[in-house]
């Protein structure tokens, strides 16, 4: 029997440190999520996007430097959003602290997956979605 490998679909936009980023990234996903028809749990993938770009921007990405978000959409329907900054530090759930601190823990309420990977010089930040059309 033979087996088809199907490549995922892969789209990636590089964005610079600044606040007008984190819409930008917004509606890049708004726009490729609706071109492979997905669509149930839009409103989620886009929170989780701002926060994870927000959080990139705040606690990754060093000075003149951006970040690269990359979405994959495999054949079973999961998609993956990964957020690439090439600053240190291990980004973990904590305590919320007045306004902020709440960014991965909505990530981690929302998604269905998230973790962190390695990359040099910085880090991933991803999450995954099942079930998404």
């Amino acid at each position: 029997m033979d087996d088809v490998i199907q490549q995922p679909s892969l789209r990636e936009q590089f964005y610079r440190r600044e606040r007008r980023s984190v819409p930008a990234a917004r509606a890049f996903v708004r726009e490729t999520i609706a071109d492979w028809g997905l669509g149930a749990r839009a409103d989620d993938v886009l929170l989780c996007v701002s926060e994870l770009a927000t959080n990139a921007l705040v606690h990754g990405v060093p000075p003149g430097r951006g970040y690269r978000l990359r979405l994959w959409l495999y054949g079973d329907g999961l998609l993956r959003v990964e957020v690439h900054d090439s600053g240190d530090g291990q980004p973990s759930v904590r305590e919320p602290d007045g306004e902020s601190g709440r960014g991965l823990m909505l990530v981690d309420a929302l998604a269905d997956k998230w973790g962190v990977g390695e990359r040099d010089p910085g880090k991933i930040v991803w999450c995954e979605f099942g079930a998404t059309s």
